[in-house]
Order: C-alpha cells, then sequence, then structure tokens
C-alpha cells in the first residue's frame, strides 16, 4: 500500500512538469492492479540502452568510436535544459543516471521517469543498511556521507552521465565494489577520463564533480558553457531561452544549505559612530568636555561575532582528500553577540520527486520495492 501510494505521489508531481525536455506524464490509472501511467512514447528507449546500441557489434573498447563532440553536448545541453527546468520548480531528482534519460524518435534526450527503470537495472543499485536501494556510482559524497539530496548533486550525477556518454555507457567505477565506491567517493575519488573522451567534455565532468558541493556549477551555468554549440532549435524549445527561466531569488537561501547559513552581525554601534559636531554654549556655562576629556561609555550590547567558515579547499587528487581553510576574525567591542539567522518557518519548503515536502536539510533516501 505505501508503495502505492509513493507512485502515486510521484505520478502526480510528474503531472505538472510542462518542458520539452522532461518526459510528459499523461494520465495514471489507479483503478485495480498493479497502477500504471500513460507517458510519452519516446521509441528508442532509456539513453543507457541507446548508448549501448552505438557499439561496434565486436566490441574492441581499444578503438571505440564515440559519437561526434556536438553530438554528445546537444545529448548534455537537452539533459542539462531538463534538469535545469526542475530546478527552476524546486524539485530534485536524486536518480539522474543515463537509465533514468529517454530518447525520443528523432534523438531528443529527456529527463524520464524518476525511479521506475529500477527494477530493470537492478544491479545499478545498492542496498546499505538494510535501508532503500541507494545508486551509489552515481551519488555525490555528501549524499553518500549524510543522506544530503540538493540541485548540486543533482549536478555531481549529470557529471557521471557525462561519463556515460563518453564511454557508451559503462559502469562507472568499473572493477569496485560498491562498498569501495562509497569510501573512494567520500574520500575525494573521481572517475577517470574515459579515452578519446574530448577535453572540453572531461572538463565539464570535473567542474561537476567539485567536491564543495557550492563549488559545482548550476544547470543554467552548465548550459551556458556550451550553448554557442549546440543545434539552433535548441533555442525554439528549451526552457533556458523560455520565458520562464528568470533569475534565481537569492532573498530565499535553499534549505539544503540552512544549517550552513553565515551568522550576519548586528553592530549598530560600530556602524553609527560619527564624528562630534562642536556645539554652542553661553558665556558663563561650562564648555563641554573635549573627546580626551569625555567619560569613557560602557561597552555597547550589540557586538559583532567572529565567524568562522570551514569550506573544501577545491578537489584534489584522485583519492585524495579535500582541506579546510579556516578564516580568522576576531569580535569587535565587549558584551554578548546579537546575531541574526534565517527562520526555516519563513522559507517555502523544498520539493522532491518522490512528492514528499521537506524543511530540513538531510533528506530522506530514496526507497524502492526492488529487491
Amino acid at each position: 500500500m505505501r508503495e502505492r501510494i509513493e507512485f502515486l505521489n510521484e505520478a502526480s508531481v510528474m503531472k505538472e512538469f510542462n518542458c520539452h525536455h522532461v518526459v510528459r506524464l499523461l494520465g495514471v490509472v489507479s483503478q485495480g492492479q498493479p497502477t500504471l501511467v500513460i507517458m510519452e512514447l519516446m521509441t528508442r528507449g532509456d539513453l543507457k540502452s541507446y548508448l549501448r546500441s552505438l557499439r561496434p557489434k565486436e566490441q574492441q573498447f581499444s578503438s571505440l568510436s564515440l559519437p561526434p563532440l556536438k553530438k554528445m553536448l546537444q545529448m548534455a545541453g537537452q539533459i542539462a535544459d531538463g534538469m535545469a527546468y526542475l530546478n527552476a520548480n524546486k524539485f530534485v531528482h536524486r536518480d539522474l543516471a543515463a537509465r533514468n534519460c529517454m530518447v525520443a524518435e528523432d534523438f531528443t534526450v529527456k529527463i524520464g521517469d524518476f525511479g521506475m527503470t529500477r527494477d530493470i537495472y537492478e544491479t545499478d543499485y545498492y542496498r546499505k543498511g538494510g535501508k532503500g536501494l541507494l545508486p551509489v556510482r552515481w551519488m555525490s559524497p555528501e549524499s553518500l556521507k549524510d543522506g544530503v539530496f540538493t540541485t548540486n548533486s543533482d549536478v555531481w550525477s549529470f557529471g557521471v552521465v557525462l561519463w556515460e556518454i563518453a564511454t557508451l555507457a559503462e559502469q562507472p567505477y568499473q572493477g569496485l565494489s560498491n562498498e569501495q565506491v562509497l569510501r573512494f567517493v567520500m574520500e575525494g575519488g573521481l572517475l577517470e577520463k574515459p579515452q578519446s573522451c574530448p577535453d572540453m567534455l572531461f572538463e565539464l565532468m570535473r567542474m561537476c564533480w567539485q567536491y564543495n558541493p557550492k563549488m559545482r556549477p548550476a544547470f543554467v551555468e552548465i548550459i551556458s558553457s556550451i550553448k554557442d554549440d549546440l543545434e539552433p532549435s535548441f533555442s525554439e524549445v528549451s526552457f533556458y531561452y523560455s520565458a520562464d527561466n528568470k533569475p534565481a531569488d537569492t532573498s530565499q537561501p535553499h534549505t539544503d544549505k540552512l544549517d550552513h547559513a553565515p551568522d550576519f552581525p548586528l553592530d549598530p554601534a560600530s556602524s553609527s559612530q560619527q564624528t562630534p559636531q562642536p556645539t554652542p554654549h553661553s558665556p558663563g556655562s561650562e564648555p563641554p568636555p573635549s573627546p580626551s576629556q569625555a567619560p569613557s561609555s560602557p561597552s555597547s550590547p550589540c557586538t559583532s561575532s567572529a565567524v568562522t567558515d570551514k569550506q573544501p579547499s577545491g578537489q584534489q587528487a584522485a583519492n585524495g582528500l579535500s582541506g579546510t581553510v579556516p578564516p580568522a576574525a576576531s569580535g569587535l567591542g565587549a558584551g554578548p553577540g546579537v546575531t541574526i539567522r534565517p527562520s526555516p518557518d519563513e522559507l517555502p519548503p523544498y520539493a522532491h520527486m518522490n512528492g514528499g515536502r521537506k524543511n530540513e536539510r538531510a533528506m530522506p533516501l530514496p526507497q524502492s520495492s526492488a529487491c
């Protein structure tokens, strides 16, 4: 029963999507068993199967013939555009992979069915500690370590999809067990450059694999970096070039970064200091004391507080760990510090592909009924 409810929740989310690079859900058949969905027809199947169909019949990987760079960038742009649409609507996919992208008759690649292919590609998932199946080979370090799923973790997965495109859908981290992949990625390990992969495509992958989530590019930034290499038709149908693509509202921080929001000092004493002006006095009255004679005032009750923020210094070697650089700071004045932090209650909830809504940093891990 729970799986059925989650399935219907997922379908209700997808029904609202209206983007050329996201597969359309046309209807749901909820009467009887099993529950069915009516999807836009994608005649060439999922991207993983399509990529493998491009391999030579005699699989000689030493002479693997990749699609032209322009074609691979076109796939990348279409996937990034679908993900940019989801991001703009505050949705997190959490399972972006070639198996969950679909290919239309005209070779357009679209974001697919959000986990409904797990039964087909069961070996791509790993059950950790009795929890649901996890796509560990596509997951970011913060998702593996803390169960945090955000747009930034989707960008990491997008980089792995680019790697799949450049290898015609080889398995990421081939030769490592799922548990070894867990440790390898959390310790800073990265996938190697595929054979014959163009430098431009690999640089894009590396941008997506920054260990610090905040250093990864947004999907609209990815599109901006490759838009000159995309087909002219992309500008006619994409979300990126549509009127709906508006700059993000920076006044409302993402809930996944709320726990790391910096403290903002409130120090009216330090910001309102002005040069004292001489005041007239009548004859016979005592002149006002000079600055050197003025009595010292008590410390202001509102003083700024020191803030330190440890951030990874960027991605290092393949199996290296990211370092931290704690900046030094000192408080101004004496007395208790007064700080302002955003209130979680004032933020809009962040929706997820399973239909759930959370205002918490650590999101629930993906669940699946697959064995």
